[in-house]
């Protein structure tokens, strides 16, 4: 797969996610839909890996590290909630956690984590450089 190719797959799959994650807001499932927000994030970090250093991006999930990887410059605020996004990842995995987290994640709590996470989606999908953004790549 050339460089192109691997970032599209990266920004089709974050896009395909974003979609889900967007259903399960819609449909009460909150725990489930910052879940695959994250993801959105990571797999969108992972496509600026591969621009920034044209290979395939680590099988890691970290996002903070992701950043520092593809060589993303955050600041403070933005790496701290980065950091708290990966919770989302781990919470949603091990029984002895998901029930704190289904609990946690209220319709507000949601709602505003899942708002920033689009924010940062967009911030970061501005910084694909435009000759290798997909086509059908919209960004505002």
């Amino acid at each position: 797969m050339n460089k192109n190719s691997q970032i599209t797959y990266w920004i089709n799959s974050a896009k395909h996610d974003l979609e889900v994650a967007e259903t399960l807001f819609a449909t009460g499932k909150y725990d489930w839909c910052l879940f695959i927000a994250h993801l959105v994030l990571e797999k969108t970090l992972k496509s600026l890996f591969v621009q920034n250093k044209e290979s395939f991006p680590p099988r890691i999930h970290d996002l903070v590290r992701l950043a520092k990887l593809a060589d993303i410059e955050l600041d403070e605020d933005t790496s701290e909630f980065l950091d708290s996004v990966n919770t989302f990842n781990i919470s949603t995995r091990y029984p002895d956690e998901k029930f704190r987290f289904y609990k946690l994640c209220t319709q507000e709590f949601t709602e505003e984590n899942f708002r920033q996470i689009k924010e940062i989606q967009k911030w970061l999908l501005k910084k694909i450089t435009p000759s290798l953004r997909p086509d059908d790549l919209s960004i505002c």
